[in-house]
Formats: structure tokens, C-alpha cells, sequence
């Protein structure tokens, strides 16, 4: 117990500090033109200070676990950086990707937004369409239709902010196009992707997925410039040189390199990952990380629907509402919601452990299932999701600018 609560202070105090502190009092009858809805004196000023014109390019990034939504925003030099963080109101279903219409799950991925993403005539006051499903999704015969990041903080497959949220990454996003920028990255990630993260979450069936989306967050992480993303063999790959060659998301990957600097940077980045990895599976020996159902995310801020309309539906984050158990405990409560789980999982998780030293210590052999199966949680009334004005149709591939 003492171990969870100091892995909960760790990981949720950065995010209380700062949190939506971009944001001045928005009184929403004052706004008589949410569209053209002008940036506060605040965040222009603190983008002067970083060296930003109100103009230049944005990029979106979600983490789900810790319900946080980042803008970060190109300076002078062309690096990127954060200017507004905002606490998710609201996103449904569990960490893990999307695959099909009705699962009730929020994206995880990288994807493209166009000025055709923004629907200033939403009936959630405003609504970015995240532009799900990708070329990856479509490679695998994912679906889903109407995923947004909107207002009214009710979600059923979206990422739901509150109003006056919505209102300021709305005009973030709309200067950004208005300065010339053609698309908009969004980064949609389970977690931050820290190795003491990644190593809570190795025995989750998404694991190997989220090692792929890892390498695109780790190009960010060494150059603070959103990657260039490609997708062939059914994989993403990231700032990749393929001599003019192009891919095809269900073919073959080309023949392709990483720049050398880059390469170099991120070499550097990974011994240092690698050390930390090892150090988090001796901290975490036997212990895995329960993921929450949505309905329990949404008990631990019941009381902040008192007073509210229906539609309003906090979800809560689910590092509050997670927590670390042993493999027994584990199985006691996937066994409690009449889950049943694959053997192999949690076999292959214990591979990847022995391979570097590391096999779980256990009194007996336990076959602990991988994850907490998706529980149904009614979705509340009216339903959120809704088209946008212009159907966001994916960018071909034109890198903003080249980055080594």
C-alpha cells in the first residue's frame, strides 16, 4: 500500500501543479462569438515570453491515465514548447486503442488534423475531430466514426473537456491555421511513456502496441519537434529516410534509416531508459497495476456531478482510481467481475522479464491474467458524438519542415 501511494504522489503531483493555469475565468455569456474567441492577455504573454508568435504551429498531446490534454507550440527556433495543460473532463472506456464502433473507447495513436477537423457548430459547444480511424487503424480493419475532443464533459469514445476548455484550445488551434500551418499532430497516448510507467503496464496485451506508439514519443521527447509519421507493414514508424521511397501502410516497409544525429540522440536517450526500466521492474518484482473500469473512475468524482445536468459526467483519472497489486490480488479481482482471461499474456510478460534477469519472484506458479476486461458503463443522455461540418479527410504526407 505504502508503495502505491508514493507511486500516486510521484505521478500525480506534477500534473495538480499548473494544470489549466493558461486559463483566466471565462464567463461563457460573455462570449458572443465563440469562433473568433480571442486568446487572454495571460497566454499572449506567456507566449512572448517563450518566443512564440500567436500563429505559429501547435501540437496536441493526450495522455489517458493521467486525464491530461498538452498544447505545445513552436518558437523561433522551431522546437516546441508547452504552453497549456488542461485536466480531461471526461473520456470513456479503458487505456488501449480504439478498434470498432460502440467499444466505447477513446483513441490512442497519431493522427493528422486539418482545418476540416474544426466544427464550430457542434451541439457540444465546440469539437475537434481527432481523425480516427488513421491509415494504421484502417490497415488493421479498425473502425469508429465521430471521435472528438468537444465540451460538455460527457464522453462515449471522445476526449471531453468543459466548455471554457474547449473555447481556448478551439482558438489555439484556429490561430495555428490562420499562421499557415496545414496540419495538426495529435499525439493520443496511454500514459507518459517514463520507464517506470511502461514497467507498471508490461503485463497489459496492449504492451507491445504501446512500445511501438513509445518510439514516437521518444522522437519527441530528443527533438521537441512532432515527428514525421509514416505507416507500412502495419506499423507506425517515425522521422524515418527512405530515399524518396514511399510506403504503403499495408506493405512492406522500404528500405529506411534514422538520420544520424538523431540517431546518436536518441541512442543516448535509450541507455538512460534502459538503466531506469530495469530499476522499475526490481521496484514493481510480483506487483501489477490494476487497471480501473470507467465506472470506478467515475465513483471517485461522484460528487462532482451534484447540482449539474445529466449530461455532465466527470470520469476522473485513472491513477486515482488504479492502484498496485500483487498478482493474487490481481487475479481476485478480475475474478470478482466475472473476468476471464487469457494464460499467455501473462506468460509472454514473464518472458520479456526473464530476458533481462528479471523473472517475477512468486511462492507459487501463477497464472495472472493480462487485463481487466471492458465493462459496459450507460452512456448518459444526449449522446456527445456528432460529424463534423467538412468530413477531415487525412493529409497526404508533407512533412511541416524537415527536422535534421
Amino acid at each position: 500500500m505504502r508503495i502505491r501511494h508514493l507511486l500516486l504522489a510521484g505521478l500525480v503531483a506534477p500534473l495538480l501543479a499548473g494544470c489549466n493555469d493558461s486559463m483566466e475565468a471565462i464567463d461563457l455569456s460573455k462570449v458572443s462569438n465563440k469562433v473568433e474567441y480571442q486568446l487572454s492577455g495571460k497566454i499572449v504573454e506567456e507566449m512572448r515570453k517563450k518566443g512564440m508568435a500567436t500563429t505559429s504551429p501547435i501540437m496536441l498531446r493526450i495522455f489517458k491515465e493521467e486525464g491530461v490534454l498538452e498544447v505545445w507550440k513552436a518558437k523561433a527556433d522551431q522546437r516546441f514548447d508547452k504552453i497549456a495543460e488542461y485536466k480531461i473532463c471526461a473520456w470513456s472506456g479503458r487505456l488501449g486503442p480504439k478498434v470498432k464502433e460502440g467499444d466505447r473507447q477513446a483513441p490512442e495513436g497519431f493522427y493528422q488534423l486539418t482545418r476540416a477537423n474544426l466544427n464550430p457548430n457542434s451541439k457540444y459547444y465546440l469539437a475537434i475531430n481527432t481523425g480516427y480511424p488513421n491509415s494504421y487503424d484502417r490497415s488493421l480493419g479498425r473502425g469508429g466514426t465521430n471521435l472528438m475532443i468537444h465540451g460538455a464533459c460527457s464522453s462515449s469514445g471522445c476526449y471531453s473537456m468543459t466548455d471554457e476548455q474547449v473555447l481556448e484550445i478551439y482558438a489555439l488551434a484556429r490561430d495555428a491555421f490562420k499562421g499557415g500551418q496545414q496540419t495538426v499532430q495529435l499525439q493520443a497516448l496511454p500514459f507518459r511513456m517514463t520507464a517506470e510507467n511502461m514497467a507498471r503496464h508490461r503485463l497489459s496485451p496492449h504492451y507491445d502496441f504501446w512500445k511501438m506508439l513509445k518510439v514516437g514519443y521518444d522522437n519527441f521527447e530528443v527533438t521537441k519537434r512532432p515527428p514525421e509519421v509514416n505507416v507500412c507493414n502495419k506499423t507506425y514508424v517515425f522521422n524515418q529516410d527512405t530515399g524518396g521511397k514511399g510506403m504503403s501502410p499495408s506493405g512492406a516497409c522500404p528500405a529506411m534509416s534514422t538520420p544520424p544525429a538523431l540517431a546518436a540522440a536518441l541512442s543516448s536517450y535509450n541507455a538512460k531508459y534502459d538503466k531506469d526500466y530495469e530499476a522499475a521492474l526490481r521496484k514493481y518484482d510480483n506487483k501489477v497495476w490494476y487497471d480501473p473500469t470507467e465506472a470506478e473512475r467515475k465513483a471517485i468524482v461522484a460528487n462532482l456531478r451534484k447540482g449539474k445536468e445529466l449530461a455532465f459526467a466527470p470520469t476522473g483519472t485513472a491513477l486515482e482510481a488504479g492502484k498496485l497489486v500483487s498478482i493474487e490480488e490481481y487475479e481476485a479481482m478480475l475474478s470478482g467481475q466475472a473476468a476471464k482471461q487469457t494464460k499467455g499474456d501473462v506468460k509472454k510478460a514473464e518472458t520479456q522479464l526473464s530476458s533481462v534477469g528479471m523473472a517475477p519472484k512468486t511462492d507459487k506458479k501463477a497464472d495472472a491474467p493480462a487485463a481487466p476486461a471492458t465493462t459496459t458503463v450507460p452512456v448518459p443522455t444526449p449522446n456527445p458524438n456528432e460529424p463534423v461540418a467538412t468530413a477531415a479527410v487525412e493529409p497526404a504526407k508533407k512533412p511541416f519542415w524537415k527536422i535534421w
